[in-house]
């Protein structure tokens, strides 16, 4: 039976990216609709399809993670209009240049700020290389008193360094391998899920 969901979401939901992933678990459920932000913070959602994925849609659009976090959802079920195509974002006029102006400005400060700090260690970085140089200096004399033995250390150390890269190109290879039984992994499951009528 095809139902239409309406549900007005509340958090952190608006500029964290939230209405891209409804869109994405609306489109893989096969879901007609839309998203949109409200002016009072909320996310607006209309998404019509089959009750049973609609229940599915319902509980994944409650997400929680690092950038959203969905504090409480207002939901209503009706008849389906079948009035969309498709499930789509409804963008308000200027929403994307408003966005794109912050992040200039938020740019420009940035610039501005390791500018700043790039002239206020002037002097404090040539300092420090001449303290650098001073350094080396001393090894090389410590070296010499030493007889060759931080030459010594060096050549170990560039050794170590050398099992370390063969180590981490195996762990690469290691994770490389599992990421594809992954992939394959996940595949099974979609087609599974497909094969249910899931998605």
């Amino acid at each position: 039976m095809t139902m239409r969901l309406t549900a007005f979401v509340s958090g952190r939901v608006q500029e964290v990216g939230y209405r891209a992933r409804v869109i994405d678990m609306a489109i893989a459920l096969g879901l007609k609709g839309m998203v949109v932000n409200m002016k009072d913070g909320r996310v607006k959602i209309i998404a019509e399809g089959e009750d049973e994925k609609l229940k599915w849609f319902e509980s994944a659009i409650d997400i929680k993670n690092a950038l959203i976090h969905v504090s409480s959802i207002e939901k209503n079920y009706s008849s389906a209009s079948g009035e969309f195509d498709q499930f789509g974002k409804l963008v308000a006029k200027g929403e994307t240049d408003t966005r794109l102006d912050t992040a200039a400005v938020y740019l420009k400060e940035l610039l501005f700020a390791v500018n700043n700090m790039n002239d206020n260690l002037g002097g404090k970085m040539g300092q420090m290389l001449g303290k650098q140089d001073e350094l080396l200096d001393e090894v090389r004399n410590m070296n010499d008193r030493l007889g060759g033995k931080v030459d010594q250390m060096l050549d170990k150390q560039d050794d170590l360094i050398i099992e370390v890269k063969d180590v981490n190109r195996k762990m690469d290879r290691v994770l490389e391998t599992d990421i594809v039984e992954l992939k394959s992994d996940m595949a099974e499951v979609k087609s599974a899920l497909r094969a249910k009528g899931i998605i």
